[in-house]
């Protein structure tokens, strides 16, 4: 019987290396690798030798008899994918280090989120390469703590290879210190052979309609840190008295905000939730919640993973009206000819399956509504509806122009989740149109195009904000292969000011660095509050209780 890879799937591909006879795809070296939704399993290519399963850090890849009901389908998911790639044999390498010159070489990474990380594993391999990584927050692990909904705790699973990397002799965190603020850009270039910057992209993207900023309209960015306990959005409130909501959006992390809005408390109250949110979303009056998606279900953005599990929801229904599941008209003849992405065809199976199934009367809903444009917010004060437009293909088959059909959802929260950009850096040129640090291949580049030496970037910021844990990890490696092979090229400066005094400098300009020992004080508070109420962990969310337990004891 052969192993299946499941929902948690993290797309680090960790799982491909240690794969006797390669059935698993797309690799790092297949041109899908990066817009995959997951990695899939060759049922008949597949020598169920367990290999992957050890290796799997968030516990995703199962053996076939020991599939629950509800994962089932993920057979035929990863089947599907292998009715139009084909599977060779061999295994992938993992990045190698060269061979590099005599000497210790120091990095400091801005950023302790997944790509920051990553890029970290490769480089804290080789012994005379120390690494310092600076995050603003008291904690590491960035989205993997903030953005992974609460209700996914096999994902956060990942933060074991993390804390793998920051026992490294090697590393240290320099945690709780804003680099712009406490150290500045031309400082930590003086000091470290390389600088990376990891730092994401931490802002919403806007929809530009009228009423947009009403109380009751918010960023998913605000409500995903807010239930999940970010530091900055722990003092927000969201009103949840009424019976509806509506997610503009039809990514992974609007389907997160729609299931965590009708997840029954009592299930919640299991996971790492911030207790703030909780206690709101027990005394929650939201019955239903409307995901508006402005093209049609062909194009939507979550992936099929996410879509099948909502599902599985106890007491939920998730409603689509079949009329709702128009096709453009490519999609359409693809479909009929067999020829359609097996990814985008099971997407529309599902859609259609859930379209057929029976209301519960009584149950909360998820409500999918394609083909919808949002196109004003209305209320007097706060939020009280939205305006929906509806959308049509027009005739060329694909393209998406507006009806005249406008109706209006009567609601008192409206959140928005339309992706996210990155700012400006200090110190680093910045590409506005595209949101990102220009680079190649993670080096830096000026307005001329010329690398900037020893400066570079990875994660969202250097390739925009798409791609989840699995990008980040490829992306990660990239940039700290280019690091290695500038360092055997000679193209990088020599330091001209010691790194000793970081901390120092630091606490000289009103900052507290919390080290790698301060962090698992936070997090040894975290899990055994969790333990005794029988959770993972029950998270902190201020920044100076965190840095307070986080500081040593002195006489």
């Amino acid at each position: 019987m052969p192993d299946v890879i499941t929902r948690p799937c993290c797309n680090d591909a960790s799982c491909v290396s240690v794969c006797p006879v390669n059935c698993i795809r797309p690799t790092p070296a297949d041109p899908d690798f990066f817009t995959a939704e997951s990695l899939y399993i060759d049922p008949d290519t597949c020598i169920d030798c367990g290999a992957c399963v050890d290796e799997c850090p968030v516990d995703a890849i199962l053996p076939e008899e020991s599939l629950q009901p509800a994962d089932e389908p993920y057979l035929r998911i990863n089947a599907d994918y292998y009715r139009d790639h084909d599977v060779e044999g061999g295994l992938v390498d993992s990045p190698r280090q060269p061979k590099l010159p005599p000497g210790d070489l120091h990095v400091a990474i801005v950023g302790a989120g997944p790509a920051g990380l990553y890029a970290a594993e490769q480089l804290v391999r080789t012994a005379r390469i120390s690494v310092d990584m600076f995050d603003r927050l008291p904690t590491p692990h960035g989205l993997v703590r903030a953005g992974v909904a609460p209700d996914h705790a096999l994902t956060k699973g990942v933060e074991k290879n993390f804390d793998r990397v920051a026992a490294k002799k090697n590393f240290r965190y320099l945690l709780n210190v804003t680099v712009g603020q406490h150290i500045r850009h031309e400082e930590l270039a003086a000091r470290y052979h390389g600088v990376i910057y990891a730092v994401g992209a931490a802002h919403d993207r806007r929809l530009s309609i009228a009423s947009e900023d009403l109380p009751g309209s918010a960023s998913a960015t605000d409500f995903v840190g807010w239930y999940n306990g970010h530091p900055d959005h722990a003092g927000a409130t969201h009103d949840l008295s009424g019976d509806r909501a509506v997610v503009i959006g039809n990514g992974n992390v609007a389907l997160d905000v729609a299931r965590i809005l009708v997840t029954a408390p009592e299930v919640l109250a299991t996971t790492d939730i911030a207790d703030h949110a909780l206690e709101q979303l027990r005394s929650s009056s939201i019955t239903e919640v409307v995901v508006l998606a402005r093209r049609g279900i062909a194009h939507a953005a979550f992936t099929n993973s996410e879509f099948l599990a909502l599902g599985s929801i106890d007491g939920v229904d998730v409603v689509i009206d079949p009329e709702e599941l128009v096709l453009d008209a490519t999609t359409e003849a693809q479909l009929a000819a067999g020829t359609l992405d097996s990814t985008v065809a099971t997407k529309i199976r599902l859609a259609q399956e859930f379209s057929a199934r029976p209301r519960v009367p009584g149950r909360r809903r998820i409500v999918f509504r394609f083909l919808a444009d949002p196109v004003e917010i209305v209320g007097e004060g706060r939020v009280s509806g939205i305006r929906v437009r509806k959308n049509q293909y027009a005739a060329d088959g694909t393209t998406v122009t507006p009806t005249d059909t406008v109706t209006e959802l009567a609601t008192g929260l409206v959140l928005r989740s339309i992706g996210y950009r990155c700012v400006p850096v200090d110190g680093l040129p910045f590409d506005p149109d595209r949101s990102v640090v220009p680079n190649e291949a993670g080096r830096v580049t000026d307005a001329d195009g010329a690398v900037i030496p020893g400066l570079y970037v990875t994660g969202w910021i250097k390739r925009g904000a798409t791609g989840g844990i699995g990008r980040n990890r490829a992306c990660g490696q990239e940039t700290a292969s280019a690091f290695l092979d500038d360092v055997v090229g000679g193209k990088l400066p020599e330091p001209f000011a010691s790194r000793d005094d970081i901390e120092s400098l630091v606490a000289d300009r009103g900052g507290h660095p919390i080290d790698l020992e301060g962090w698992k004080r936070i997090d040894a508070t975290e899990r055994a509050a969790g333990k005794a109420a029988g959770r993972p962990r029950v998270k902190l969310v201020d920044a100076a209780a965190m840095t307070a337990l986080a500081s040593p004891v002195t006489a």
